[in-house]
């Protein structure tokens, strides 16, 4: 399965950050990319931030020894995604895992029978079953050198939004319906308002309810992935304020050959 996130950017090599001494341990690591800005990200928790998670990059994090783990953003198509496998080693080794907002809302709502922790609205939607598309998360965006900046919008945030300005009374129940369900055909590289918008206007939507619509939005636009980062990292920060430690896990981890072979590689 192709667990989306981010796009068009190659990870940088997981090693230890410079200076950082891996015997000396850590309390948590945190894979983070566009789904929140790393600035905000260190006021809300202090911790070793590294890129969107890859396979192997949860293995390679085990060497830091963390009491926690948190996946925000994770790589998928053009490189390996992380492995399940790597989560629940990760847990077999008394490190707690959290996942929230995009790849690691996914990761969670897989893996929170096995202790895996999700936080936020999205992983609560995967969760239940209101969402099943792996699209719902996916957001084109640019480099790391420029902070990740997001080229497309994600359809979590459109759902959101859209519901917003439904209840603002700036768009009809009607509209509403109609917009999300446009927002859903697209390709998720080509999600974005101004996108929406030419299209609505194109299959004949009240010109009105789109101009309103579109007047809104610089003030009315909702970032759900955001604030579930945000969520997540203030959980974790308590998590650790508490001494708490890893549950007991209620599972045999597995050792496979296939297993052996990507962990010697990571």
């Amino acid at each position: 399965m192709i667990m989306p996130s981010l796009f068009h950017a190659v990870p940088t090599p997981a090693a230890l950050p410079a200076g950082l001494d891996a015997a000396a341990g850590t309390e948590a690591v945190i894979f983070l990319g566009p789904s929140l800005a790393r600035s905000k990200a260190e006021r809300e928790l202090d911790a070793i931030y590294r890129p969107p998670v890859a396979q192997g990059d949860v293995t390679r994090a085990l060497a830091l020894r963390p009491r926690a783990i948190g996946i925000i953003d994770g790589y998928f198509e053009c490189v390996p995604a992380v492995w399940h496998k790597e989560i629940l080693h990760a847990l077999s080794q008394g490190v707690a895992v959290f996942g929230a907002a995009s790849m690691g809302a996914l990761r969670a709502a897989e893996l929170h029978p096995f202790g895996m922790t999700g936080v936020g609205a999205v992983f609560e939607a995967y969760r239940d079953g209101r969402l099943e598309d792996d699209d719902e998360v996916a957001v084109t965006h640019g480099p790391a050198e420029l902070g990740y900046p997001v080229l497309s919008e994600a359809m979590v945030n459109m759902r959101r939004t859209i519901a917003d300005a439904a209840a603002d009374r700036c768009i009809s129940p009607g509209t509403s319906i109609r917009l999300e369900a446009l927002a859903k055909e697209l390709p998720y590289r080509e999600r974005t308002y101004g996108r929406l918008l030419a299209i609505a206007a194109e299959v004949g939507e009240d010109p009105a309810e789109l101009a309103r619509f579109k007047s809104w939005l610089p003030t009315g636009r909702h970032d759900q992935k955001e604030e579930d980062a945000r969520l997540m990292l203030r959980t974790i920060r308590r998590w650790l304020n508490q001494e708490n430690r890893a549950g007991d896990i209620r599972f045999h981890f597995e050792h496979t050959t296939l297993w052996d072979r990507v962990s010697q590689a990571a």
